[in-house]
């Protein structure tokens, strides 16, 4: 494994982590989800290199290894991600494997995330892969646990605001982690409107969106209670012009768990890979 830092105009220092395979081969770019540190996919992205695909990790600002921690003066959201931090994290990515076509994977809100960066470059991607993100929306979610987010989100919002970030570190509600209280208020809104409208956004993500053209290839794992086939759903549906592949993991994994239990959706993913390729 190779790490290259990357700097953000607000001084956070990010790694990206660089897992060479095959030289032409193409290349899986993996983004976490909210609170999970990248250094927690290196047995997946290991496993990818196996199969004979060069593999990369970007770290989602102030988490894992990106430092500092978020703070009062953190103001990054998800625009920022996707307009600053993603393409960072893509130049480094293209200077290592040049030759290689790049394949963006997000779990959880890295899904969400990485359907907004495809948007903003228009799809100069090999494709997407979803595993375990849905919308956050409350809709999409059944029973007790809809208004249970409708009322977790806006209690998280609140909390950031006074807080000046979401203090997840000591509170340890959902194992989200210490986040930008600007993070926490996108990803909010989008909970309670079922639509990306993040602070600072400089285009429309949503028609963007419903104009991508890429593959898609979505996976639900059994047991994901955070990321429900329903809420999955709701996030596929704003790709209304991409050609999406459904995939479920019947095996009870649950929301994270597949990341350490890789082989069955590495599989699946390398399949699709190659009908892509």
């Amino acid at each position: 494994m190779e790490t290259v830092p990357i700097q953000m105009p607000d001084g956070t220092t990010t790694p990206v982590r660089l897992f060479p395979g095959t030289d032409a081969a193409p290349v899986v770019v993996v983004f976490p989800g909210l609170g999970v540190p990248a250094g927690y996919y290196e047995p997946f992205a290991e496993e990818l290199v196996s199969h004979g695909f060069n593999a990369a990790i970007g770290e989602l600002r102030g988490q894992g290894d990106s430092r500092p921690r978020p703070n009062s003066a953190s103001t990054f959201g998800y625009h920022d991600l996707v307009s600053i931090d993603f393409p960072a994290t893509f130049e480094v990515v293209r200077e290592r494997f040049p030759a290689a076509t790049p394949f963006l994977l997000g779990h959880s809100m890295g899904g969400q995330l990485g359907v907004m960066y495809a948007a903003r470059i228009r799809g100069r991607l090999g494709g997407l892969v979803l595993v375990a993100s849905g919308s956050p929306y409350y809709r999409g979610f059944p029973g007790l646990h809809s208004p249970g987010v409708l009322m977790g989100c806006a209690a998280m919002s609140v909390t950031a605001s006074v807080a000046g970030f979401w203090p997840g570190d000591k509170l340890d509600i959902g194992s989200f982690g210490r986040q930008s209280k600007v993070l926490i208020s996108d990803w909010s809104r989008f909970a309670r409107t079922g639509r990306i409208e993040p602070y600072g956004a400089d285009i429309d993500y949503e028609e963007r969106i419903g104009k991508l053209t890429v593959p898609v290839l979505s996976v639900t794992i059994e047991g994901d209670d955070l990321a429900p086939r329903s809420s999955v759903k709701n996030l596929v549906a704003k790709l209304s012009s991409a050609d999406v592949a459904l995939w479920h993991e019947p095996e009870p994994l649950g929301h994270n768990g597949w990341i350490r239990n890789p082989t069955g959706i590495v599989d699946r993913i390398v399949a699709w890979l190659h009908d892509c390729t």
